[in-house]
């Protein structure tokens, strides 16, 4: 006999932030709600996330942030590449997170047509977050959002299920940079559920055109050689703003891209 359905962390986390088709968001809200569990489970999510807001501030990051990235000038350092303190944007993400779970809930049928492909839903939805930082609040930028050199973003990955991954970007320049791992040569594990900030803000430098950041998963450690080499070959492709970096099916990818403006 099947063990009772319970929906995973990740869906969960998934279900309360929204970040579903409105079809099976509201199928997988209805399911979650059934369970023994599932409202408490959902509560004290929403509970976590404001725990998370009273400890910290989106003014308090802010105000670090922009110390560092003063010092830097000062010294007459580049403030781009160069990796601030990790007071991750998590505020900015909970904020969020607090004004899904304040929606009205969507009744949805239940019944054997309501039934969840787990396997189809962890392959959806990985992708990447970009917050911008400003005096007193954090900005989630749009994919293929304007930004300016001397702008300090934060990112953030959802793996939605997958367990190891590399996120880098290539810039206008054809540089390219690694963000998670820094440095090393094996992807890291990934969270496989939530949102999850990376340990540090960092400011745009003045490479023209574009910054575009890339999210490369798979279910099994791998090594970075492969990634960076498609990288190296797409900073160099003309249509580097838009096209796929050029790997083997066994990876699955997702960018983000912003726009650059002239200094």
């Amino acid at each position: 006999m099947r063990p009772p359905y319970r929906t995973p962390d990740w869906l969960l986390e998934r279900i309360a932030l929204g970040e579903l088709p409105p079809e099976m968001l509201a199928a997988a809200r209805v399911r979650l709600l059934e369970e023994p569990d599932g409202a408490a489970r959902l509560a004290a999510l929403e509970a976590d996330t404001a725990a998370i807001l009273a400890r910290l501030p989106p003014s308090e990051v802010a105000r670090r942030v922009e110390s560092r990235v003063r010092v830097q000038r000062a010294r007459g350092e580049r403030p781009s590449r160069s990796f601030l303190p990790a007071f991750a944007l998590v505020p900015a993400l909970a904020v969020a997170g607090l004004a899904v779970l304040a929606r009205p809930q969507v009744s949805a049928p239940v019944g054997p047509a309501v039934e969840l492909e787990e396997t189809r839903l962890k392959g959806l939805g990985a992708r990447l977050t970009v917050h911008r930082q400003h005096a007193d609040a954090a900005e989630e930028l749009a994919d293929g959002a304007l930004a300016a050199p001397g702008d300090v973003v934060q990112l953030a990955y959802v793996a939605a299920g997958q367990a190891h991954g590399v996120i880098l970007s290539v810039d206008g320049r054809g540089t390219i940079t690694l963000h998670a791992p820094e440095s090393g040569t094996a992807s890291v594990p990934l969270a496989p559920s939530g949102t999850h900030v990376l340990p540090g803000a960092y400011a745009l430098d003045d490479a023209p055109g574009f910054e575009r950041f890339f999210l490369v998963t798979a279910e099994a450690p791998f090594a970075l050689d492969e990634v960076l080499a498609a990288a190296r070959s797409l900073a160099t492709h003309p249509e580097a703003r838009t096209s796929r970096l050029p790997l083997p099916s066994r990876y699955m990818q997702t960018s983000f891209l912003l726009e650059k403006s002239s200094p």
